[in-house]
């Protein structure tokens, strides 16, 4: 009787033993930083369960043990709030850090840049190519109803969720600019702005440059002078579709279009593209200038020129740079 009691003692002390050396096992197990020595990006997807997240996350090295994962996770009041989605993990990253993040849905955030000065059909044709965003665009949508920013999305967006938010951005910049503009503009509404600004837009790309250049078309608006924007006359050729991809002729410049502003007086009927903040604010608040002429300079700039006798001498100076630069 002695003798069985001993054993069965033993046998209690060493199942006691077990189970602790099994706890701490797993306590190590759990807390231990992973062995993924860089980062690593795994997609949760809607519906999965703890077990199917704690799998998932040992298939990529993220954790040692899904079991002990699963266990030791639920034992977290936060594990109810875990959710799907896009996420990257750091080298080495710890099982409270997975938990962390995926209960904050700390979730990848993509990036889409819509350069200033885009047509709708480019910025469309640009949306189509990120492969994170889903959806189509079945139709391009009008021109100048956007603003070129860069916009942060998650993984499964839609293409039409980035131009609503392009569309709210145009609109939130008119809340704030428009009420600010100069007075006596040669023009009465915020479309007229936009029309305005997407041709300084495409005019030049110099920073520094934009207020002087929209100070030329505020002068030329109110003397009643024609644009004479080439821009212009490259969109009303192929309305913002795909770029011109030659130099414009003498033919080009005298031919009608609606948009052609070496033809037609005033504004044309609609934008040529998309301008970014910076060149509508130039056309809000144009710089005080007398000039009424400007062409490209060689440097990447422009000559501006207050008579009809200066500019030409620019041009002439413009094109033997041009002839001087042709292969």
């Amino acid at each position: 009787m002695r003798n069985l009691l001993k054993v069965l003692t033993l046998i209690a002390i060493a199942a006691v033993l077990t189970a602790g050396g099994v706890f701490a096992w797993g306590y190590r197990t759990f807390h231990a930083p992973a062995g993924n020595l860089a980062p690593v990006t795994v997609i949760i997807e809607p519906g999965s369960s703890l077990r199917a997240i704690a799998r998932q996350l040992a298939e990529n090295g993220l954790v040692r043990d899904a079991r002990v994962f699963a266990v030791g996770a639920r034992l977290d009041p936060r594990h109810t709030r875990l959710t799907a989605g896009e996420y990257r993990f750091p080298a080495q990253v710890s099982a409270l850090e997975i938990i962390d993040k995926l209960a904050r849905h700390d979730v990848v955030q993509h990036t889409v840049t819509i350069p200033e000065g885009l047509t709708s059909s480019e910025i469309v044709d640009l949306l189509r190519l990120q492969e994170d965003l889903v959806g189509d665009i079945p139709a391009v949508p009008a021109e100048g109803a956007f603003l070129p920013e860069t916009y942060q999305y998650t993984r499964g967006a839609t293409r039409r969720m980035i131009l609503d938010r392009m569309a709210v951005g145009l609109e939130d910049l008119k809340t704030t600019l428009w009420p600010e503009r100069a007075a006596d503009l040669p023009f009465s509404t915020w479309e007229e702005a936009l029309i305005l600004a997407s041709i300084v837009e495409k005019e030049t790309g110099v920073a520094s440059e934009r207020g002087k250049v929209a100070g030329v078309f505020v002068n030329r608006l109110r003397r009643g002078m024609r644009l004479q924007s080439d821009p212009t006359v490259s969109y009303g050729i192929t309305l913002g579709k795909q770029p011109l991809g030659r130099l414009l002729t003498r033919t080009d410049l005298r031919t009608p279009t609606p948009y052609n502003t070496y033809v037609i007086p005033g504004l044309p009927p609609a934008p040529i593209c998309n301008p970014g903040r910076d060149a509508i604010a130039a056309v809000l608040n144009p710089t005080p200038t007398t000039a009424l002429y400007f062409v490209a300079d060689g440097t990447g700039g422009h000559a501006f020129a207050n008579t009809l006798a200066e500019h030409n001498r620019n041009v002439a100076k413009w094109r033997r740079i041009q002839k001087k630069n042709q292969p």
